[in-house]
């Protein structure tokens, strides 16, 4: 399945080093190749906060930088250290957009995962972490980036579906949360039903008939 939204959205243009228009880039050692032949085809959505549901500061791009100190809090102690990952693209509640590892790379954000039968998501998609918890809603701003973000990633690579990281890691992962609004961002980026699979299940075609 093709996607079929416009060739590019203002702002958001995919080069083709896998880089976009309009992000901020915070280049980091987390990532790899991708396997021979794969590209993406999957965009996962994900929430993070550091600390827990706090917002603002440069923690997230610390973290994905290896640069994150973990003695400044107990969360930071306890969970992270010694820690690498990485997300392609992280969005602030503002809406500005960093981009950290290239598209045509493996980014390390979906961890030990299962698209529709098929594991390893790190190596057939696209991470992109929203600023938020599980706990509070998602800024209008947040939404008026990730919409053009999407419909240009879709534009420039073979993308047919968008997932959440709880629908490929269940019962391990919980984000983006109940309070991301997938009604909305399919609104806005005027993607098929069959783009959405775990929100419109009959929409799926042969290759995802197997559960995960």
């Amino acid at each position: 399945m093709s996607a079929t939204p416009s060739s590019g959205e203002p702002g958001f243009a995919v080069d083709a080093q896998g880089w976009v228009a309009g992000a901020r880039r915070l280049p980091t050692p987390n990532f790899e190749a991708r396997p021979a032949g794969v590209v993406p085809t999957l965009i996962v959505v994900h929430n993070i906060s550091l600390p827990p549901d706090t917002f603002g500061g440069s923690e997230i791009a610390d973290l994905f930088l290896n640069r994150l100190d973990c003695d400044a809090h107990p969360y930071f102690d306890a969970y992270l250290r010694g820690v690498r990952v990485s997300a392609h693209f992280v969005i602030h509640r503002d809406g500005t957009l960093e981009q950290f590892v290239s598209c045509a790379e493996r980014a390390w954000h979906a961890g030990l995962s299962n698209f529709f039968g098929r594991e390893r998501c790190n190596d057939f998609s696209i991470g992109i972490e929203l600023e938020g918890s599980d706990t509070c809603a998602f800024e209008p701003a947040q939404y008026a980036t990730l919409a053009p973000l999407v419909r240009s990633l879709a534009a420039h690579y073979p993308i047919d579906a968008l997932a959440g990281h709880s629908d490929i890691a269940p019962g391990r992962k919980t984000d983006p949360g109940p309070h991301f609004d997938w009604a909305r961002l399919q609104r806005e980026t005027h993607l098929a039903d069959a783009f959405f699979p775990y929100i419109h299940p009959r929409m799926g075609n042969d290759a995802r008939d197997a559960s995960p």
